[in-house]
């Protein structure tokens, strides 16, 4: 029988402005990646959402972004390789400490937006520097990367363990990368094709591209965005066109 870890990027919220329904997402995924105070979170966000995680019995990663919170962490900036690495650093171990306080065991460290889109794709410097600051914490805890990126085979490199990540709610261009946001078809809306994609991903190791094309991908997690209009609806089709298709759903 297949399996297959559904995440979640969670704790997004911010002081008085909300984002995302944690608690409904959480009923649906087996891990969930928690905004660090950078991109989006604050120690409040990260404390209740650790708490509503840890109670819903989901894995719990850190979720470290550039330092733009106005831009949700999604508008590239120019770091040097060693500001990602502190800034990798500095962030892990701020969701770590709310994790160990509350009992509850670091999962994963999955970057966020343009840390790992744009950032983890300058060159292989950044891409080692993003490794670099989670072995620097702990050599053993699994970074997930998009399948195919510059941050899972800087992984490979170092040694790092790694786990390939796809989108079912997210267009992939022709080369495999996911297709810009703001283009046409970068992010899929409907339900039940996020959920046929998905298991198209596990079943057959393959995703349509925009174009059409048929790419190879083969994930050992998938990820839900929860800032998504429709999140919590995508993630429970999701989860119950897995399980229709014998896919148990449980952490990497």
């Amino acid at each position: 029988m297949a399996t297959i870890d559904l995440n979640v990027d969670a704790g997004e919220s911010y002081g008085a402005w909300r984002m995302g329904d944690d608690a409904a997402l959480f009923a649906a995924v087996s891990s969930a990646n928690l905004a660090c105070g950078f991109h989006a979170g604050d120690p409040g966000t990260i404390r209740v959402a650790l708490a509503a995680a840890a109670e819903a019995g989901v894995a719990v990663g850190a979720h470290p972004g550039l330092p733009d919170l106005p831009g949700f962490g999604r508008r590239s900036m120019a770091l040097t390789p060693q500001q990602v690495h502190d800034d990798t650093l500095y962030q892990v171990g701020a969701l770590a400490a709310f994790a160990r306080a509350a009992g509850v065991p670091l999962h994963h460290v999955k970057p966020h937006g343009a840390l790992n889109t744009h950032t983890a794709e300058l060159s292989e410097a950044h891409a080692e520097a993003i490794v670099q600051a989670v072995r620097a914490f702990d050599p053993a805890l699994p970074v997930i990367a998009i399948a195919g990126s510059g941050l899972e085979r800087a992984c490979a490199r170092l040694g790092h363990p790694v786990v390939a990540e796809g989108f079912p709610d997210r267009g992939y261009a022709p080369d495999g990368s996911l297709a810009p946001r703001g283009s046409d078809g970068a992010i899929v809306h409907d339900p039940e094709l996020a959920a046929a994609r998905a298991v198209r991903m596990v079943r057959e190791g393959t995703v349509e591209a925009i174009d059409g094309t048929v790419v190879a991908l083969e994930p050992g997690t998938l990820c839900i965005h929860g800032d998504n209009p429709g999140s919590v609806a995508t993630a429970q089709a999701i989860r119950a066109a897995l399980e229709d298709a014998g896919v148990t759903i449980a952490p990497f």
